[in-house]
């Protein structure tokens, strides 16, 4: 019951005041209403929408999320997939997350994961952490409990270094992690993947940026090893051309 009342508590104080409730401040009658600095607002961003130039089949890649919501409490959104030009989407994941603000730079997240494509479907149980880190580092980390029983992990971050007030370089690394080798997945326990990649954007406005870069990505350990396994290479590196845009 007390949860509920938690609930019910973070659902009302969303709300603007109304009038009636200003007056109970004590304010004369003729004062205008306050400002509510903390509406809800709609943001939505595609961080790489991109295709791939590799040495085999030419790959492509999208990386997109949203938030609705005020400053404290957010409904998030995050869908990411790849594939190449012949075969088409390889997997692609969809996550549905409510964001609670825990510090000003820093938000936890928890909610649901589908993963849908041609290999294993998968639905998780989602808690994560998202925010700013010193020096402007971006974080974004989450652990993922599959219905399976499996327990992974996923960290990326990124920095933007403005080289002019347009041109800017944005370095990305993703690291994966498995507590349990998920052969059918192709995952072995441990870091299992890692990828670092360089952009550089040039923002013809702030909310639409054409790029250029490279990406490395390496299977680790036993995911290697499946990789071989399937007479897969384990590591690849492509050069990246894409666009990043948001509103």
């Amino acid at each position: 019951m007390r949860a509920l009342y938690s609930v019910v508590f973070i659902c009302l104080s969303t709300f603007p005041a109304s009038a009636q409730d200003a007056r109970q401040t004590g304010a004369p009658a003729d004062w205008p209403l306050p400002i509510h600095d903390t509406p809800a607002t709609l943001f939505l961003q595609a961080d790489r929408v991109e295709y791939r130039v590799m040495d085999g089949d030419d790959a492509f890649l999208w990386d997109m999320q949203g938030w609705f919501g005020s400053d404290r409490h957010k409904f998030w959104t995050k869908m990411e997939g790849k594939g190449t030009i012949e075969d088409g989407v390889d997997d692609a994941e969809f996550q549905a997350l409510y964001s609670r603000m825990i510090t000003p730079f820093f938000d936890l997240q928890m909610g649901v994961r589908q993963d849908v494509g041609p290999g294993p479907s998968r639905s998780y149980a989602v808690l994560g952490l998202q925010g700013l880190m010193p020096y402007w580092f971006e974080l974004d980390g989450a652990l993922f409990l599959s219905d399976k029983g499996d327990l992974t992990a996923r960290v990326e971050t990124e920095y933007e270094l403005m080289l002019t007030q347009r041109l800017v370089a944005q370095p990305r690394i993703e690291l994966n992690f498995a507590a349990q080798d998920i052969e059918e997945s192709g995952i072995g326990a441990g870091l299992s993947s890692a990828e670092v990649g360089l952009r550089l954007r040039y923002e013809v406005r702030r909310q639409f940026a054409p790029y250029i870069g490279i990406s490395w990505e390496r299977l680790v350990g036993d995911s290697a090893d499946f990789a071989r396994a399937r007479g897969s290479d384990p590591g690849e590196t492509s050069v990246v051309f894409g666009l990043r845009f948001w509103f």
